[in-house]
């Protein structure tokens, strides 16, 4: 490593100074961060979700030092998808004191290139990467470094100029929160900026971010993971990639929402649970799926999806969004008479026809980096408002 003008102290990584991550897998190299614990995964067979829950949105170091210069060696691994435009590095976001300081990304890392007209994917390997924050206070403050959400990515190795120490988030309520791609960030601009993470900045709450890219089928072994975590606040955004994946019909949907609200309901009894339905989508609103690429315009350049579905099979119980939401509301309806704890929130209040209007979907699936914002935001107003607000604060 080139000489610099840091003393530099590193610090061993552990479960003490990563925030967000269930797990921490011990690699040849260092700490791969993952969002299901090791009992989970492998219960999982799909590729898919083990790809997702090892993307660590929502996870990050967080530590307080006097630090005015910090390292952090990484081993991304990068996506590639044959025939569409490449896509963008993944950010690392600084935060001190909690306000924005830096943001940077990893250069090289290992790649996943996947080929989705074969439906195959071949994984290469590459250099890690150092990334460096300089220019600090040397003040004592708290520092956290969150990782991209998007991008698998192992830890190597921290490196500061003053002594660490974990960072004290007590008197910090969490809130665990499950859901989609949109949860889990798709074509947000940033870690800290994924609707999930900037409510929760709004809310001044610890985030544990459940949001598993086409993976929230509401697999009993993540109810369970729920169960399982020690949370305040716990939200479940439900119904987008159940259509997606075409995986139930109407007389399964309903029975196995009430089995994934049971087992969290055992490990957390009384904390606010907020229930929210799909937010606007146009291509499924009244269409089955599955959801497929659009390979006309893949060879465009354009990663697009549509829906394969006939709107005349939801009579033969076929889900669309309409019906999921219909059915979560009547199944929390049903629920809170015994649960006063329990809410319900319909998706379109956070993303809707008037905002499809003014900021469309740019692959009819996922919101971009404003939209994101304006969910985030209009998330944290209705669930932390001080009077009737979900997550409201109790009064002392």
């Amino acid at each position: 490593m080139p000489s610099t003008p840091y003393t530099w102290i590193t610090t061993p990584i552990t479960a003490a100074l990563v925030r967000g991550a269930l797990d921490l897998e011990p690699t040849p190299r260092g700490l791969l961060p993952h969002r299901l614990p090791a009992w989970a995964r492998a219960q999982n067979t799909d590729g898919q979700l083990a790809m997702a829950e090892s993307q660590p949105s929502g996870v990050r170091l967080a530590f307080r030092t006097r630090a005015t210069a910090v390292e952090l060696d990484t081993l991304p691994t990068k996506r590639i998808y044959v025939g569409a435009p490449p896509r963008p590095p993944g950010h690392y976001d600084l935060l001190v004191d909690g306000r924005p300081a830096g943001r940077a990304t990893a250069a090289g890392g290992n790649t996943l290139t996947v080929d989705v007209g074969t439906g195959t994917a071949e994984h290469g390997t590459g250099p890690a990467a150092t990334l460096r924050f300089t220019g600090l206070s040397g003040d004592d403050k708290h520092v956290e470094i969150w990782l991209p959400h998007n991008e698998t990515t192992e830890l190597l190795a921290l490196r500061t100029d003053a002594p660490v120490e974990p960072a004290d988030t007590s008197g910090r309520r969490t809130w665990l929160h499950y859901g989609s791609s949109i949860s889990h960030g798709s074509d947000a601009a940033s870690p800290t900026t994924t609707w999930p993470a900037l409510a929760a900045a709004h809310g001044g709450v610890e985030l544990i971010n459940l949001g598993l890219a086409g993976s929230a089928l509401l697999d009993p072994f993540v109810a369970r993971t729920m169960r399982d975590t020690p949370a305040d606040l716990i939200s479940v955004k439900i119904g987008i990639n159940v259509v997606n994946a075409d995986l139930m019909r109407l007389r399964a949907f309903a029975p196995a929402v009430h089995g994934f609200l049971d087992t969290i309901r055992e490990g957390h009894p009384t904390a606010p649970l907020l229930v929210v339905s799909p937010v606007l989508c146009p291509v499924h609103e009244d269409t089955p799926g599955p959801t497929a690429f659009d390979f006309t315009r893949l060879g465009e350049g354009q990663l697009l999806f549509t829906a394969t579905g006939d709107p005349a099979e939801r009579a033969e119980g076929k889900l669309t969004l309409n019906v999921i939401r219909e059915e979560l509301e009547r199944v929390v309806t049903r629920r809170a008479a015994d649960d006063p704890n329990l809410y319900h929130l319909d998706g379109r209040e956070l993303y809707g026809e008037a905002d499809h209007a003014e900021l469309p979907l740019p692959d009819r699936i996922h919101p971009d980096a404003a939209t994101h914002r304006r969910i985030g935001e209009r998330f944290a107003a209705h669930a932390f408002a001080p009077r009737g607000g979900p997550f409201a604060e109790a009064a002392v």
